[in-house]
């Protein structure tokens, strides 16, 4: 088995969602006691968080490849970065280590190609939305993203940060963002992206019609591949 390294706390409710399924996954692969290898090294999400409202990412790209180093220093095989997020300093943690760094888009992109997903919609925060450095990957791969409104990002940004974050799920905030993904499978939308690894926690595939692709699922299936292979 190989051994996962991941950097979380980015919010710490989704990184307990990587470590808690990834072991679930595997032990479910070869059963008996088995489990994971898996190095975590989790940050201060204030920290990032200050760096990202102050638009400081190369700051935020340090603080993440120092943690890259510590988990290569382990003996890591492959690291994840349990946000979508921060995989816009994806780069700079990528160039600070020899061993791969799993990108989410690239994951996620695979699966709506293997899905035959040509158009869909994107939730996120509002740096993973209006930003190129997640839509362009899928994109380049060939699938049109479709973002919401001005108003409906700035409501799932603020769901986001003030709620999911702080483990709090709220049963306007769930109706608000299912209202928003069947505006995007109205504007032709196959499918929609919960690009935010803590939107799992508010919405998943009982609550909608519309094909949901949960990207912190869809990372942790390919932490797990990996792992076993």
């Amino acid at each position: 088995m190989k051994k996962i390294g991941l950097i979380g706390g980015m919010s710490y409710e989704s990184t307990m969602s990587y470590y808690e399924q990834i072991n679930r996954k595997v032990n479910e692969r070869l059963g008996a006691l088995n489990s994971a290898e898996i190095l975590l090294s989790s940050l201060n999400f204030e920290e990032i968080e200050a760096c990202q409202r102050e638009n400081r990412w190369d700051a935020a790209g340090e603080i993440l490849a120092r943690h890259a180093r510590i988990l290569q220093g382990g003996g890591c095989d492959f690291i994840f970065i349990c946000t979508n997020t921060m995989h816009k300093c994806f780069d700079a943690v990528q160039s600070a280590v020899s061993v791969p760094v799993v990108h989410i888009a690239q994951a996620t992109l695979k699966r709506l190609l293997a899905s035959g997903v040509q158009r869909v919609g994107l939730l996120g925060t509002i740096y993973t939305m209006k930003e190129s450095f997640y839509k362009e990957t899928l994109q380049k791969g060939g699938v049109n993203v479709l973002i919401p409104n001005a108003e409906d990002m700035r409501m799932i940004n603020d769901v986001i940060f003030k709620e999911l974050c702080l483990g709090k799920i709220s049963p306007d905030s769930k109706r608000d963002f299912l209202r928003v993904i069947d505006k995007m499978a109205d504007a032709g939308a196959q499918g929609a992206i919960l690009g935010c690894t803590e939107i799992g926690m508010l919405v998943s595939q009982a609550d909608t019609d519309v094909r949901l692709f949960d990207t912190t699922q869809i990372h942790i299936d390919e932490a797990v591949g990996l792992a076993l292979s």
